[in-house]
């Protein structure tokens, strides 16, 4: 990557962040268009692993970021989508914070909470679905999601034990 494929890498993310709702997961689907759709600077088989990894991984779930922009350009590349990470979440949960702490009861709040609750569920399925896109190629795949998703939703199970057995069917050519 050059200088100005890494400086658009950052003010992309910059900007991502700034409008992001509900966390890192909420941004995957912009993230995934820049980097697979509009640059292929990653596969989209490529992008689901690095995101796996990280999330497998011990460690915040952001860190699919850091690992892309790792990927990417190295150490520069980690700086550019992990800096614009950082300031955007710390101004917005200071400001909040304080606001919160000095208003506890403002209408405006709970306005915002509640208005904000479908949008970041929304942008979590269509993480998800992208994500879903990325790793299955025919109906047995996505019914080893459906299975997966159903049961983390029903069963009190650590989703590590399913993605080992997805992994297993995968291993013995089910999928």
């Amino acid at each position: 990557m050059d200088r100005s494929e890494l400086g658009a890498l950052f003010l992309h993310c910059l900007l991502l962040w700034f409008v992001a709702v509900g966390g890192p997961s909420t941004i995957l689907p912009g993230i995934h268009r820049y980097v697979v759709d509009v640059h292929h600077l990653l596969t989209s088989a490529q992008f689901a692993e690095i995101y796996t990894l990280a999330q497998v991984a011990p460690g915040p779930n952001v860190m699919y970021v850091t690992l892309m922009g790792w990927h990417l350009a190295g150490w520069a590349g980690a700086a550019a989508t992990t800096v614009p990470l950082l300031v955007p979440a710390a101004t917005l949960t200071l400001v909040v914070g304080h606001y919160n702490e000095r208003y506890p009861d403002a209408a405006i709040g709970h306005a915002i909470r509640r208005g904000l609750t479908p949008i970041t569920i929304g942008l979590m399925f269509a993480s998800a679905t992208i994500l879903m896109r990325a790793v299955n190629h025919d109906w047995r795949g996505y019914l080893i999601t459906l299975l997966t998703a159903a049961l983390v939703l029903r069963k009190p199970w650590n989703p590590l034990w399913l993605f080992a057995a997805g992994a297993l069917a995968g291993m013995v050519g089910l999928v």
